[in-house]
């Protein structure tokens, strides 16, 4: 999460360059060693190694809005991946050496079934869906992806959450071998959600984009979706999940907490503390936009937040 004035951002930064550069000049610039663009759960580490895995069949979601997508490249190549790097292009030059394959998600805590799921379980949990959502990040700078997964709810109910779980933790994968070791975050990176809000039927359960299986940078090979909430709400490489009765520590809350509070709710009417967040620049354009409350997602959501101060519950 680069942080900066929307005001001081220049063109060239908000928009991505891999939009306008030749693919096999990027390749030159990045190395031989590392994947620029989509990565299979092979995690191989060469951009010629594979194509992306295609996801089928899909399902159409009446949860999916009808705005333009952003371009495939802008969306995998413009990412905030700390562990991979604080620019913008650094996660889809380096997160090619993760290896995705095997991979585990354990999902404890206050449940009565606590179990552990492998990638090929969790797809059999219920049809993939693609769900086209806004995604507006606490930079002021927003997309429009093609996501493909299932209700997050879906695999909570395979664990019956006890009566006392009050709130999900989600913990991100770490390895310092390939990962930074600078101590920019707290690592592993955690998120958290309140357990209605993991279990409202917006919240998605990821694994893919664009019809074809998440690249690294993009969180892979499984991540959630929290359209109404700052994009650094939905944790990326999930290997766990837990409930709890209280509120869980998270990464941002933890590190500047005056800034990034639990709630993240996108909320044009409470400004960061050195930007406004009444306005967005959408990736592959130049112009401003208004941002909506709650994403543009209020409708569906805004119940959730009855009765609750939204400026000092931010």
């Amino acid at each position: 999460m680069l942080i900066k004035r929307p005001d001081d951002i220049v063109a060239s930064e908000i928009t991505p360059r891999a939009l306008f550069e030749d693919r096999r000049r990027f390749l030159l610039k990045a190395g031989a060693g590392v994947i620029a663009g989509a990565a299979v759960w092979s995690g191989l580490p060469s951009p010629a190694a594979a194509a992306p895995m295609k996801l089928s069949p899909l399902q159409t979601s009446p949860f999916s809005i009808k705005e333009e997508k952003t371009p495939y490249k802008a969306v995998t190549s413009y990412n905030n991946y700390y562990e991979f790097g604080t620019g913008k292009e650094d996660p889809a030059q380096n997160a090619g050496i993760m290896k995705v394959q095997p991979w585990t998600v354990r999902v404890e805590g206050l449940v009565g079934k606590p179990r552990t799921f492998d990638i090929d379980a969790l797809l059999k949990l219920a049809p993939l869906e693609e769900r086209i959502y806004r995604l507006r990040c606490v930079e002021a700078w927003s997309m429009v992806v093609p996501w493909v997964g299932f209700p997050l709810a879906t695999l909570l109910k395979q664990v019956d959450p006890l009566g006392s779980a009050k709130f999900v933790e989600f913990v991100t994968h770490y390895d310092p071998e390939i990962m930074t070791r600078r101590r920019i975050l707290d690592w592993p990176y955690t998120e958290g959600l309140r357990l209605d809000e993991a279990m409202h039927p917006l919240t998605l359960l990821t694994v893919g984009l664009y019809g074809e299986v998440l690249p690294n940078q993009n969180g892979a090979p499984v991540r959630i979706v929290v359209p109404w909430k700052y994009g650094f709400k939905s944790a990326k490489s999930i290997v766990a999940i837990r409930l709890h009765e209280t509120q869980p520590a998270t990464a941002w809350n933890k590190s500047a907490p005056h800034e990034y509070g639990f709630y993240s709710n996108v909320n044009p009417e409470v400004d960061h503390p050195r930007w406004s967040q009444s306005s967005e620049r959408r990736i592959g354009e130049f112009r401003k936009r208004p941002t909506l409350m709650f994403n543009g997602y209020a409708d569906q959501v805004a119940s959730l937040y009855q009765g609750m101060d939204l400026r000092k519950q931010f």
